[in-house]
């Protein structure tokens, strides 16, 4: 008989208790039966006990982001008041690792209240928990991501990572912007539109070790994943820039520079050409790197990029470098 009657008609469970109702039900259909008739009345009632808890604690914790998102609305000054109010991000920071509350949150009005007050705040401990906090929520969740971008987040955050003063403000919002434009086309429109691999450029020019890594990785991984971007990089002179970085004290980060060069000039004539403009001299760079760090087994992977940057660009490379285009 076709899907008619009862079963066609059966309704998805709605909650936990639901699901486990119709687990139970389509193991008995299944014949496993054993299992089921072995459970004890106790051990249902514990069950039932269970989920109770697990629904009580979810409504519990839509409550603890309502408190949080009243203190940090509130108007208290103060030591003691911005004490709270930096509990009360590190607080929703840590149920909003739950994607679920992370939407709960931007519904309830939390995403605006961190782009409109806390972004610009003047203490640095809640600006960079904000921006932190802005990241985290728009992890994997795209109702969260176009809200966000629908209230300017990308602007303002790339603002921070530009201007702000304090390091760690600088850091979270870099973290903040990669959740918005990685695997986010509206994000990355913003981004470009903003300016954005301008701002990162600076940003791995710093002298902020851990913000200049993370800057060359996000590079690396929006090349990865948007190749049509490297004729704007091209032409911005990201890669005269990159070269220019790696001529900096030696140091971790440099293993990310090489890292973005490869990508940019993988399958990319025109970076190839660039690569081989004989003021960079980076051929004669590159092999003098490779020299230096190939005996070194925490630089493996420099030594790699190094070696696959001389394949790409100096390999059978005819006489006059002008003839790539």
């Amino acid at each position: 008989m076709a899907d008619g009657g009862h079963e066609g008609r059966r309704q998805h469970p709605q909650n936990l208790q639901g699901l486990l109702h119709m687990a139970i039900e389509a193991g008995t259909e299944s014949g496993v039966t054993n299992q089921v008739e072995s459970m004890s009345e106790e051990r249902r009632q514990w069950l039932q006990e269970a989920m109770s808890k697990a629904f009580a604690g979810q409504a519990d914790e839509v409550q603890q982001m309502k408190d949080c998102i009243q203190e940090l609305t509130s108007e208290t000054v103060g030591e003691d008041g911005d004490e709270r109010k930096e509990q009360a991000l590190e607080l929703l920071a840590d149920l909003c690792e739950n994607l679920d509350n992370a939407a709960d949150f931007c519904k309830l009005g939390g995403m605006h209240l961190l782009l409109s007050r806390y972004l610009n705040c003047p203490e640095a401990e809640l600006r960079w928990r904000a921006a932190d906090l802005i990241g985290i929520c728009s992890q994997n969740v795209p109702f969260v991501q176009e809200t966000a971008l629908s209230l300017g987040a990308v602007d303002k955050l790339l603002q921070l990572l530009d201007l702000d003063k304090n390091e760690v403000v600088r850091v979270k919002a870099l973290f903040a912007i990669s959740c918005l434009v990685r695997e986010q086309d509206a994000g990355l429109q913003e981004f470009l539109k903003m300016d954005g691999f301008s701002v990162l450029m600076r940003a791995m020019q710093s002298d902020v070790l851990k913000l200049k890594v993370k800057s060359a990785f996000l590079l690396q991984n929006l090349l990865l994943s948007h190749p049509e971007q490297k004729d704007t990089l091209c032409s911005m002179g990201m890669i005269q820039q990159l070269v220019s970085l790696l001529r900096t004290e030696h140091s971790p980060f440099h293993e990310h520079v090489l890292s973005a060069l490869c990508s940019l000039v993988t399958d990319y004539p025109r970076g190839v050409t660039e690569c081989r403009i004989p003021e960079l001299a980076l051929e004669e760079f590159l092999k003098e790197r490779c020299q230096m760090v190939q005996k070194q087994e925490e630089f493996q992977e420099e030594l790699e990029h190094c070696e696959r940057l001389l394949k790409i660009c100096f390999q059978n490379v005819p006489e006059d470098h002008n003839m790539d285009r």
